[in-house]
């Protein structure tokens, strides 16, 4: 049984939990100028356009900028310390809140290219996780 905390699903950010439930990263992209937005909104914060879609992202970035946790502030992380929380810039230009997984935390770098991967931690919960390109 999955203890940690999970993300809520709301109806703003419920096409992109769904699209993680099957495994790919879907951002909001006003359909009147084509920015990619997130986190998402109910109108384009560069034209106003109520318009909206989502659309599939490749799954591949570079990370932004990164912290390395060695406390754990919620106990249910205390066995997965030290762990990589880092804002990663998805190649199409929006960023992501993730964890960095199976590299050594003192590995993790700035501008370091990474791929999505895939924990599923229910039945309808999965998160996008990111690992080092090999």
């Amino acid at each position: 049984m999955y203890s940690k905390p999970l993300p809520t699903t709301g109806l703003d950010t419920k096409p992109f939990w769904d699209g993680c439930r099957e495994h790919t990263i879907r951002i909001q992209r006003c359909k009147a100028c084509g920015h990619l937005r997130r986190p998402p909104a109910s109108v384009c914060p560069r034209c106003l356009s109520r318009e909206t879609e989502w659309v599939e992202m490749s799954g591949r970035g570079t990370v932004y900028s990164y912290v390395v946790y060695h406390v754990a502030y919620d106990p249910s992380f205390k066995e997965d310390l030290p762990y990589v929380v880092a804002l990663v810039t998805l190649e199409e230009g929006p960023r992501i809140l993730t964890n960095i997984v199976e590299c050594d935390p003192a590995a993790v770098h700035c501008d370091m290219a990474v791929e999505a991967i895939w924990k599923d931690m229910t039945d309808t919960v999965s998160l996008p996780l990111f690992r080092p390109v090999s």
